[in-house]
């Protein structure tokens, strides 16, 4: 597992990418069967296959997010969303002074809610991916079968992304870990905890590792159109 790039500055030069992928993930439980660094994990193998068929210039990732909803499980560590808001900025500004004007951030937390601020308010082209569009074109494309919205959080969709790029990091028992709460009105007011006592939402006794590799084909194949929006 390559969290890290390992291109030269020589390399970087010859390439020339006038964009860059910066992974987003976090640090928090995901039920007993999946890593805490399964969101980072997850974000850094989009990038890796975005800059497998891109030509852009891949980042190491972010591995700590916003996740105060899972503070009732160990392990989880957040840092706040100002201090994610300034480390983006930070970046962003970097790569511009270095000649790379582009820049896409890889999200996979849903928490990092703070990102979309960044975004719209960035007065250089930036981009979130995948959007709302882009992860159902996903679920879609592999056939996933449960909603986006029921599959909130270690199931279907995460489980079989790691079973695919990783599955030495899928645990025993996610077969039996299904749970499904799809009304979580006050999630942002209680966190997690009053809906799974597991920390799971979703099914993922229904990954597996082709569903993985259809929904990070459908992303890759779909980042075409981020650039595009970038100009």
């Amino acid at each position: 597992m390559d969290l890290f790039p390992t291109a030269t500055t020589a390399d970087e030069r010859a390439r020339g990418a006038d964009v860059a992928v910066l992974p987003v993930g976090s640090f928090e439980q995901h039920g007993a069967h999946l890593p805490l660094a399964t969101d980072a994990v997850i974000a850094t193998t989009i990038a890796d296959a975005l800059a497998s068929a891109y030509p852009v210039l891949r980042l190491p990732p972010i591995t700590i997010g916003c996740s105060h909803e899972h503070a009732d499980w160990a392990g989880t560590v957040s840092i706040s969303a100002a201090t994610l808001y300034a480390v983006v900025n930070d970046v962003a500004t970097s790569l511009r002074r270095s000649g790379v004007p582009k820049l896409v951030l890889v999200n996979a937390h849903g928490g990092n809610y703070v990102l979309s601020n960044v975004v719209q308010e960035s007065t250089s082209p930036m981009a979130l991916f995948p959007g709302v569009e882009g992860w159902q074109a996903a679920h879609d494309a592999a056939g996933l079968e449960t909603s986006l919205d029921s599959d909130m959080h270690a199931g279907e969709l995460e489980t079989s992304l790691l079973l695919h790029a990783h599955p030495s990091l899928v645990r025993p028992g996610y077969a039996e870990a299904d749970h499904l709460a799809d009304d979580r009105r006050h999630l942002l007011t209680t966190g997690l905890r009053p809906y799974s006592e597991s920390g799971v939402v979703g099914r993922p006794s229904l990954a597996t590792a082709e569903k993985g590799r259809l929904v990070l084909e459908s992303l890759v194949e779909g980042f075409g159109e981020t650039l595009a929006a970038l100009g």
